[in-house]
């Protein structure tokens, strides 16, 4: 392994799992709302793989790459899809699975990750270019999908795990938490800005990590490495 990564390497290694973390997970929520009733998202052609179809600028790369600068954590967002929860088959219980879908696509991403850092490692040999590139880009994605996971499962709106609360919660508690939504990214954002939301939300990205590199097989240890070199200077890998 290599104690440095090119300053242009590290942005590419860490902005190609970015934006397809984010991108998606949006597509996820309008692929479920689609089939759940609710055609808004792909009517208007956001259920394309495409990312230049989903990026927002500030949010898919500038926020992403300021917040892991300076507090050692990782948020951004996409052009959420549309969904309209009056066109589901059952608005209260499908707005659940699409809330779902987002976070569960995420996991799915961490697992292609870990599948491409095993690649890489088995190419050291006989391409190591390639094969640390591929290590260091599948450990990179491996965090930044538990770290939008998690996030995204937070319980207040607009995140996911709000959505989902709401969902589940009866009408009257539901009504209540939607009022917190117009606060809910100002909340999140001095959340993760003061380092509160990586000390809650750490601890829960070591496990989650840890389940993904097990079902694959990845190399815990070339996967803790790989993570120090690309986190070193945050002291969160010890």
């Amino acid at each position: 392994m290599i104690d440095e990564l090119n300053i242009v390497i590290r942005i590419f290694v860490w902005v190609v799992p970015v934006i397809y973390a984010i991108t998606l997970h949006e597509v996820a929520h309008g692929a479920v709302a689609s089939y759940l009733g609710d055609t808004t998202a792909r009517d208007a052609g956001r259920l394309s793989m495409n990312p230049f179809q989903h990026i927002d600028p500030v949010g898919s790369i500038v926020v992403p790459i300021f917040l892991l600068w300076i507090s050692g954590f990782i948020f951004g967002w996409a052009k959420p899809v549309p969904v309209n929860e009056n066109n589901l088959n059952s608005p209260k219980r499908d707005m659940i699975l699409v809330a779902v879908a987002g976070p569960l696509a995420n996991f799915f991403m961490s697992l292609f990750w870990a599948i491409i850092m095993k690649v890489g490692y088995a190419l050291l040999a006989t391409w190591s270019e390639v094969g640390l590139l591929f290590i260091y880009m599948g450990a990179a994605g491996i965090f930044i999908n538990a770290a939008v996971m998690l996030l995204n499962l937070l319980p207040f709106p607009p995140l996911d795990g709000g959505r989902i609360l709401t969902g589940l919660l009866p009408n009257r508690f539901s009504q209540m938490l939607r009022k917190v939504e117009p606060w809910g990214f100002v909340i999140l954002v001095t959340m993760i800005i003061t380092g509160f939301i990586s000390k809650l939300v750490w601890p829960m990205m070591v496990v989650e990590m840890a389940i993904v590199t097990h079902i694959v097989s990845t190399p815990t240890e070339l996967f803790i490495e790989a993570l120090r070199v690309l986190l070193g200077k945050f002291d969160l890998v010890q």
